[in-house]
C-alpha cells in the first residue's frame, strides 16, 4: 500500500432528511490525497464538510459513492479504517475527571497496546506537544488550547499514517493557535503523518497547507495549491493613484494593453484592476504610464487571500457565506450523528478512536 494514496475517494455522496426535506449534505466527492499530504478543506458551515469527514471516517456511511482509506473500503472494512486513522472532533475530547496522562494510557489501552508501550508512547507525545506542565490535571482543569493539545495527542496516540482534525483551533487565542500549528507541523515533520483538515481560519489553510479544497454547497469547486488558486481565480489587487482624473482616464487605457483582465476606474483619478502575477505587472505598467507621460503618483499591489478565491468562486466571501448557515450535523437522521449534535461525543468518537 506504500504507494496507494492514503485517501480514495469516489462519487461520495449524502442526504439528510430535514423537517420531511431531503437535502443532499455532499454531491459526488471525489478525490484522492496522497501519503504525507497537509490538505486544508474549507467552506462555509452547512458546505459539507464535516459530514465529508464522517463519512471519510465511517462515523456514517455514505448514501451513495465509497471510500478507500489507508487502503481499506469504508464500507466493507471499516474497522480496519478506524484502527489506521485518528480523528479530532469539534468537541473535547477526555473525561473530565480524568488526568491528562490517563487518558493517553486509556485509549493505548483501547488500541490494545501493552502497557510499556502505551506508557513509552504517551511520554513522547506528552514531550512532543508540550504536556508535560499539566499532564497530572484533570481534562476539566485544562485551558482550551491545553485540551486541544491533548485532543491531537489522543488522535497519534496509536500512531497513525493518517489524522483528520475538524476545525481543531476554533475557539483559540491567537497564541494557543500558533503553539498549536507548531506542535501539528513538528509531529508530521517527526512522523510523516498525513493530515487532512477543515478550517474556517483562512490564513492558516494559506500558510500550512500544501493543498487546498474548497466546497459550496455539498460540492467541492476547487482544488489545487493555495498559491496557484490565489494566482488563477484571484490575483493581486493593482491600484494606481493620479493628479487627475483625465489623466486616470488616459492611464487606464494605457494599462489595458499591458494584460487581458478588466481595468476600472475607482474612486477620485484612480484606476484598479485584479491581475496574477501583479508583483511583476505593477513595474511594467508604471514604466509603461511613464512612456505616455502619465504620472503616477502611488502604485499599490495587494496580494490575494483565501477568501478572495471564494468570492471569485462564488460571489461571496467565505465569511459572508458562513454567517447563520446551520451545520449539516445538526440535520443528520443517524443516531451516531444525531448523539454528537447533543453532546453525547463519547459514543460517537469511539468509533474511530479519537476517545473512548
Amino acid at each position: 500500500m506504500a504507494n496507494e494514496p492514503i485517501i480514495e475517494a469516489q462519487g461520495l455522496t449524502k442526504r439528510f432528511s430535514v423537517k420531511k426535506k431531503t437535502v443532499e449534505a455532499v454531491t459526488d466527492l471525489t478525490f484522492q490525497v496522497a501519503r504525507g499530504e497537509l490538505v486544508a478543506f474549507l467552506g462555509p458551515n452547512g458546505a459539507g464538510k464535516s459530514t465529508s469527514l464522517r463519512m471519510l471516517t465511517t462515523l456514517i456511511p455514505p448514501t451513495s459513492g465509497t471510500a478507500r482509506v489507508v487502503g481499506y473500503d469504508i464500507l466493507r472494512r471499516p474497522a480496519d479504517v478506524r484502527a489506521r486513522i485518528g480523528y479530532v472532533g469539534q468537541l473535547t475530547s477526555g473525561s473530565f475527571s480524568q488526568r491528562a496522562r490517563d487518558e493517553l494510557l486509556s485509549q493505548g489501552a483501547f488500541y490494545g497496546m501493552s502497557k510499556p508501550a502505551a506508557r513509552k508512547r504517551a511520554d513522547e507525545l506528552i514531550e512532543s506537544l508540550d504536556l508535560a506542565g499539566f499532564a497530572n490535571r484533570s481534562v476539566q482543569q485544562l485551558s482550551g488550547g491545553q485540551k486541544r493539545r491533548l485532543d491531537v495527542a489522543l488522535g497519534l496516540m496509536h500512531a497513525p499514517p493518517l489524522i483528520f482534525l475538524d476545525e481543531p483551533s476554533t475557539g483559540l487565542d491567537p497564541q494557543s493557535r500558533a503553539n498549536l500549528w507548531q506542535h501539528i507541523l513538528e509531529l508530521r515533520a517527526k512522523y510523516g503523518t498525513t493530515v487532512f483538515l477543515t478550517t474556517h481560519y483562512l490564513e492558516e489553510a494559506d500558510r500550512y497547507a500544501e493543498r487546498v479544497m474548497v466546497m459550496d454547497k455539498g460540492r467541492v469547486i476547487a482544488d489545487d495549491t493555495a498559491t496557484r488558486l490565489k494566482a488563477n481565480l484571484a490575483g493581486d489587487l493593482l491600484t494606481f493613484g493620479f493628479a487627475t482624473d483625465a489623466d486616470a482616464e488616459r492611464a487606464a487605457a494605457v494599462i489595458q494593453q499591458l494584460t487581458d483582465r478588466e481595468v476600472r476606474r475607482e474612486g477620485a483619478a484612480s484606476v484598479v484592476l485584479t491581475a496574477p502575477e501583479g508583483d511583476a505587472l505593477l513595474p511594467a505598467a508604471v514604466r509603461a504610464l511613464d512612456v505616455a507621460g502619465l504620472q503616477v503618483q502611488r502604485a499599490t499591489g495587494v496580494p490575494p487571500t483565501l477568501d478572495d478565491v471564494f468570492l471569485a468562486l462564488t460571489g461571496r466571501t467565505l465569511r459572508e457565506a458562513g454567517e447563520g448557515e446551520p451545520v449539516e450535523e445538526e440535520s443528520e437522521e443517524t443516531p451516531d450523528a444525531a448523539a454528537e449534535a447533543s453532546g453525547a461525543a463519547p459514543q460517537v468518537a469511539e468509533k474511530t478512536g479519537a476517545n473512548r
